[in-house]
Formats: structure tokens, sequence, C-alpha cells
């Protein structure tokens, strides 16, 4: 429950003025409608009693049928701007969830984040946000308006009908429906989370016998996998048929308490009636006005059906969504910069200061440079003082930039890449595509609007390395941290990189990891590892 209601705070605080709106706007459709079916019961009624009493000529028919017409347009405005927010905050909201999810799935470290890529926890995030929209939409939202539309229409109808009226609306409607719905949440509850999880795992074996059906059609095991997804499939298809079955079944007892809601106000304005404290008009209301609360409760059923799901999803979700609050850039004193304190290495760098790691393949510096970076444990390793982990998730990315080995480029413009990195001008852009030593490139092609497609496809290997520390340059870190930037690069180009590297971040201390070029004059001093533990 502790997750559910992180989630409901996380969604609620994304868009929290829509949110209300939306909420608002429900409570205004429900009321309307219970008002415009309450209205025109009362309105036949009492044009039938004034025809049987041969006073219609005199009856004002003006002023309720205006009312009517009134509350039925003024419900279908409602109800499209109810829609309109609410939908738009929910959309919102999940989108602030998966910035939540991306910026804490950021700050693990590099073996787990590979193995993100897999996709089965992709699939499972992917579901698991989808699924949660139904928490406010479906759940949050359409419970909270019932609940005010029935303490505003007992209000009305004490005044209006009586009081007897009203309890045996509310008496009927609310006990029995908060009974049948708990119900349903608590049969549904390990089914849902079921089904959900069947879908995700035939999603995979789908993605898996794609990824694989060459392989499959060689050793002829095509029809077997075939098979194992055809009866994945129907186990999936017999949760939801078994929910449905479920959810029918509590949407017919509640379309019975409206019944017997309406029932019970139409006989305690009868007894009203009998007793003289009413008159015959207004003894029918609240019969057409319990019938019109059937729209508060009946809705409910298909959220309630889902917690088993939603629940599931927010116990997956949760954890990963702790709160990451942006601060300011704090000084970094006196503290060196980067200070390294290891059995087997000793070393620090200044602000301004350039040093060159070396050492053969497999000697550790590509371990060293994301332990630094704070992907890997850094013991014995600081960062103006205070070892990675003790800075906040946001404060230390725009202290410390690292290119990886391994650089990740989207499908999109060059502009779109490069926003990765925050909100910068074009002319930033332009400034770091020359310190990348890719400006010409990036203009002979089109420009920062040039397309490019899934992985940076479009451009070399080695542009798009360039790309992607031109993305690191951009926010002009304390540490830059570049691994093999001048892989791939004939030695003139690597050359005037590294020099304009230093350029751009003249007060940057800058480390790089490399096999060649380590006697560059950009490089204050050399470090070669032959080993690291």
């Amino acid at each position: 429950m502790s997750q559910v209601l992180r989630i409901v705070r996380r969604l609620v605080g994304a868009a929290p003025w829509a949110m209300a709106r939306g909420a608002a706007l429900s409570v205004v459709v429900l009321v309307m409608g219970a008002a415009l079916l309450g209205l025109s019961g009362w309105f036949i009624t009492a044009t039938g009693i004034a025809g049987l009493a041969g006073v219609g000529i005199a009856f004002d028919v003006f002023r309720p049928s205006a009312g009517v017409r009134f509350l039925a347009l003024g419900r279908t405005a409602a109800r499209y701007g109810e829609r309109l927010l609410t939908h738009d905050a929910i959309l919102r909201a999940l989108a602030a969830l998966r910035v939540a999810i991306l910026r804490r799935q950021a700050g693990l470290d590099a073996w787990a984040l590979a193995r993100l890529r897999g996709e089965a926890v992709l699939t499972r995030m992917i579901s698991d946000v989808d699924a949660l929209d139904g928490l406010v939409l479906r759940v949050l939202l359409p419970s909270a308006a019932a609940l005010l539309t029935h303490s505003v229409v007992f209000a009305v109808l004490v005044w209006l009908a009586g009081l007897p009226v009203a309890l045996a609306i509310a008496g009927l409607y609310l006990p029995a429906a908060v009974l049948v719905l708990w119900a349903l949440a608590r049969r549904t509850q390990g089914p849902s989370d079921a089904a959900e999880q069947g879908a995700q795992h035939l999603r995979r074996g789908l993605i898996d016998m794609i990824r694989d059906r060459e392989a499959l059609i060689l050793t002829g095991r095509l029809d077997v996998r075939e098979r194992d997804l055809m009866g994945l499939d129907a186990a999936v298809r017999a949760e939801t048929t078994g929910l449905d079955r479920i959810e029918r079944s509590a949407g017919a007892l509640l379309s019975v308490i409206a019944t017997l809601a309406a029932t019970g106000a139409f006989l305690a304005g009868g007894w009203m009636l009998a007793e003289g404290r009413v008159d015959p008009a207004t003894a029918v209301i609240g019969l057409f006005v319990a019938l019109a609360l059937a729209e508060t409760i009946l809705p409910l059923r298909r959220g309630f059906a889902d917690l088993g799901r939603i629940s599931g999803a927010a116990r997956r979700v949760g954890p990963a969504i702790a709160d990451l609050s942006i601060v300011e850039r704090p000084p970094l004193n006196n503290a060196p910069v980067l200070r390294i304190t290891r059995p087997d290495l000793s070393l620090t760098l200044a602000p301004g200061e350039a040093l060159a790691l070396t050492g053969p393949s497999g000697a550790g510096k590509s371990t060293l440079l994301l332990a630094i970076a704070g992907l890997l444990p850094a013991d014995g390793i600081t960062i103006g003082g205070r070892p990675p982990d003790a800075w906040s998730e946001a404060s230390f990315r725009t202290r410390v930039a690292l290119l990886p080995q391994r650089s990740a480029l989207i499908a999109g413009t060059i502009r779109e890449n490069l926003c990765l990195a925050g909100g910068f001008s074009d002319a930033e852009f332009w400034a770091s595509l020359e310190a990348a030593q890719l400006a010409g490139t990036i203009r002979a092609r089109g420009g920062l609007d040039e397309r490019l497609g899934e992985g940076g496809h479009g451009l070399s290997g080695g542009q798009a390395r360039r790309l992607a520390l031109a993305r690191c340059l951009l926010r002009r870190p304390d540490l830059l941290v570049l691994d093999e930037p001048t892989e791939g690069l004939d030695d003139a180009t690597a050359a005037a990189l590294l020099g304009s590297i230093r350029r751009y971040l003249p007060r940057a201390a800058i480390l790089v990891a490399l096999h060649r070029g380590a006697d560059h004059p950009v490089f204050d001093r050399i470090c070669r590892l032959d080993g690291l533990r």
C-alpha cells in the first residue's frame, strides 16, 4: 500500500491543478446528471398532474424546460472538459513518472545498466507504467467524485424531498457499493496481477521468437516455440475471461443496488406523500435521482478489477522513483577535483589539469573511469572532497561528465541528441560541436535538424562518438572523464580534438584513458596502469 500511495503522490503532484480541475468537473458532470434526471422526473410528473387537474394551461413549462436544456448542455460541456483535463493531467503525470524512473536508473552502476538493455526489463517497465494510468483515471478520481456527488445529492435531497428519501438512497448506495467493490478488488487481486504477468511473458516470448527466428528455423524448433506461445496466449486469455466474468458479476450487483436504492427512494417518497409532507411531483424526485446515481458507481468496477495489476506495477515501480531533487551546484572549496587513494594507485587532479591514463587492455582503465563517474563502487575515490555516492545525483551529473567507450545516440535530429544534456541555445550547440571537431561535418549534412537513425545511424563510428562528446561538453563539467575519445581517428584529427577540448574547458580537470596520444602537450601528466585489482 505504501508503494501505491507513493505512486499516487507522484502522479497527482505532476499536475495538481489540472487534476483538481478535472476532479471538479467530474463532480459537476455527476451532479448535473442527477439534477437533470431529478428535474425531468419532477417536470413530467408535475405536468401530468396539472393536466389531470385541468390547470395545465396555467402551469409554467418554460422555466423547467429551460433548466432541463441547461443541465443537458452543461453536462455535455462539463464531460468534454473533464475528459480533456484529466487525460491531459494523467499524460503529464505518466511522462513525469517515466522521467523519474529513467533518472533513478541512470544512477545505477554500469553492470546494472547493461542488464536494463534486456527486452524483459524494458517490456516490464513499459507495461508497468502503462498500467498505472488506471490508478488515477479509473480508481482515484472516480471514487472521489462519487463520494462528493453523493454528499451534495444527500444535502439537496434533504432540502427538497426530506430526510427519509435522502437516507433511503445513501443508506442503500454507499455501504452496499463499498462492500461490492471491496469484494471485487479482493477476488481480482491475484488473477489481475497474474494476467498482467502472463501478458508480459507473452510479449517477451514474441520478441525472443522474432529475434531468434533464424536459429529456430535452422534447428527445426520454430513450430515448438509457436505452440509454447499459443499455450501461453490461451492461458492469458483464460485469466482475462475469468476477470471479465467477475467484473460482470460485480456490475450486475451494482445494478441491483441502484434498483434497490431507487425502490427505497420511491417508497420513502410515497410515505412522505401519504404524510402530506410533500406534493406528488416532489415525492418522485428521489426515484429519478437514485437512478441517475448509478452513474457514480458502475464505472468503478473496471478500476477496482484492475487493482491487482495496478498494485503489482506499483510494487515494481515504487522503489525506482525515490525523490530526486534538483540541487544547485555547490562549490568545490579547496579540495582537489579528483583524488584517488588506493593501495595500487594514488593521484590527485586539480582544476585546469589534464592527465592521460594509459596501460594495456584489461589493465582496468575503463573500470576506474566508471567508478569515478559513480557507475561502479568507488572505494578510495573522492570528487571535490566527497565520495561519488555522497553527492545528489543531479548535482553530481552537473559536476562530472563521462564519455564511455559505448556512447548512446537516439533516432532523431542532431539537436534532439544534444538536447539530452539539457536546455541550451543553438549557439552553444555549435560551440560544443566545434570543440568536438564535428561542426563542419554537421553543417555539410544539413545542420542541427539533420535526422539520424536508431543509435546514430547515418554517422560513422568516430563521428557518433564525437557527437556524444559534444553532448558531454555542453554541461561544462568540473571533471571531464573520457574513455578512448580518439579511437578510430587519424593522428591529426586526434591531436586537434584534444587541443580543442582543452580550449573549450580551460578550467576543467580532464582525465583521458587512451592507448595512443598520451604525449600530446595538452596533458600535464601521464599515469600508467599495469592492472588494477
